[in-house]
């Protein structure tokens, strides 16, 4: 066995992959950052209702515009404003997740984000 090295790893230097183990912690806290500071749009309705949240998946912003407002139609308004939420949200997730496969070369690594 090679010096620093375990059985079954080809002679993988501890040290090595301890920098590798960190190289890759400091790109993940990186990109971790900047999807949190991208905003993602969803909509709904034609574009009628538009919903803005962060990458940390909070709202910032709902748009809607005056005419598909109609006080004897409001679960329709709220289906809407629901549709665009839930579509922001979940393209914030995707890109997370896009991100997070670049760095990580596709590994399963549940809980990370």
């Amino acid at each position: 066995m090679a010096k620093g090295g375990f059985p079954g790893m080809g002679g993988m230097n501890i040290n090595n992959l301890m920098k590798q183990a960190q190289k890759m912690q400091e790109q993940m806290e990186k990109m971790q950052v900047e999807v949190e500071n991208k905003q993602f749009t969803g909509t709904a309705g034609g574009g009628a209702v538009k919903v803005t949240v962060s990458g940390k998946k909070q709202i910032l912003n709902i748009h809607i515009e005056p005419d598909v407002v109609d006080p004897d139609d409001v679960e329709m308004l709220q289906d809407l404003i629901l549709t665009a939420c839930n579509q922001a949200l979940q393209t914030a997730e995707e890109v997370t997740a896009n991100e997070m496969k670049k760095l990580t070369g596709g590994l399963n690594m549940p809980g990370m984000f």
